[in-house]
């Protein structure tokens, strides 16, 4: 069995699900600090055919916060209007509707704090497309591993689940030693993500977008040829 442990994102792009591909187990990492600026409650669709940054409003957001401390701020209006960027940018799109009845039920459920909102928007694209991968949060699940220095948390938890495969991606080579990880009895791995283009319109493919963006575009057995174009090194 694998595992892999990640912080969750909003609608994460292509790449962090073919991560959740990848293993049996995935923990979101919930208790850790929140990142100003990164992709926990930003991401990118496109709006006029071009890459645009859409922002999860929060309630006074820090980096001295826990993920799973930092809550919403989402009111009516600002909800409104992202679906009516949605909708005005995507009504053509092929597979435009169950997407976005994806994307509400997201919304439309009671969320009290980011990581809340993150979880429920990859659990849901995961259902939807029949992933058999179970989601745990390690804030549930490892309490005890909290305030452990990154690399011995994770290979505690990896420990306490029982599962001696661990899975990163691929940024981790600078900061996760394989070697390290043998010595505490667990497997090394880093996910080398292939991505390819897909048609969006008749416009030239742009790269890098929300799982909103391919959900729009693709039909399951779509998404899940993308999600297994993947290597282990």
């Amino acid at each position: 069995m694998k595992i892999a442990i990640m912080q969750p994102y909003i609608f994460p792009y292509v790449g962090y699900f073919q991560l959740v591909n990848a293993v049996d187990v995935f923990v979101f990492y919930d208790d850790v600090n929140f990142i100003k600026r990164g992709w926990i409650n930003r991401n990118n669709i496109l709006v006029n055919h071009q890459l645009n940054l859409f922002s999860i409003p929060l309630l006074k957001a820090s980096q001295n916060k826990l993920i799973n401390e930092t809550h919403l701020a989402i009111d009516e209006k600002w909800l409104k209007q992202f679906y009516n960027t949605l909708e005005f940018n995507y009504k053509k799109a092929p597979h435009f509707e169950p997407a976005f009845q994806l994307v509400k039920k997201v919304f439309e459920t009671n969320h009290q704090t980011i990581a809340d909102l993150t979880m429920a928007s990859i659990r849901e694209v995961s259902n939807h497309l029949g992933l058999s991968t179970v989601f745990e949060q390690s804030s549930e699940s490892y309490p005890e591993t909290k305030g452990m220095d990154k690399a011995d948390r994770l290979i505690r938890i990896c420990q306490l689940k029982g599962i001696d495969t661990y899975v990163n991606p691929s940024g981790g080579k600078e900061l996760y030693n394989k070697v390290y990880f043998k010595e505490q009895g667990i497997e090394l791995f880093f996910i080398e993500n292939k991505i390819s283009g897909y048609r969006q319109f008749d416009t030239n493919f742009v790269p890098g977008l929300s799982m909103i963006d391919i959900l729009m575009f693709n039909d399951r057995t779509e998404i899940i040829n993308m999600l297994n174009d993947y290597s282990l090194i």
